[in-house]
């Protein structure tokens, strides 16, 4: 019985390294973020963006092996939201420009010249995929 919670516990920490060794590599490697603050220009900031990774892959670990609930007033959860959808699509963004993806995908297709097409298709297909998610699988 021991046995098989310390060998859970050890999987669960192995696991738990294996994903947080990739996500360090991933922020690193591609370098997002200071990508991310030359873009916008918060360089003097630079221990405010290590905390705040750092800080929010605790947490979002600790969250996820919890099952809460939190009630806030409508109010924050859309301050929240907003936050949580600019976040994701600089981050994309800064991951988009430094691996040059659209650049390359254009050329690709054969439409170099109609890039902001494929920008907008790309835009608007994140618009609609996420009212559709929200409109038919999240519960009210």
């Amino acid at each position: 019985m021991i046995a098989s919670i310390l060998l859970t516990a050890l999987i669960g920490f192995a696991g738990g390294l294996a994903v947080g060794g990739g996500f360090v590599a991933f922020l690193t490697v591609l370098g997002v973020i200071p990508r991310l603050m030359q873009l916008t220009k918060t360089m003097k900031y630079i221990q405010a963006y290590e905390w705040a990774v750092i800080s929010g892959a605790v947490l979002g670990g600790w969250a996820a092996l919890h099952d809460y609930t939190w009630r806030f007033p409508t109010i924050v959860i859309i301050v929240v939201g907003l936050a949580s959808g600019t976040f994701i699509g600089m981050l994309a963004a800064a991951l988009t420009e430094v691996l040059n993806v659209l650049p390359i995908l254009a050329k690709r297709i054969g439409i170099a010249d109609k890039i902001v097409i494929l920008l907008m298709a790309i835009v608007f297909g994140k618009i609609f995929g996420s009212l559709f998610h929200w409109v038919y699988f999240v519960d009210q």
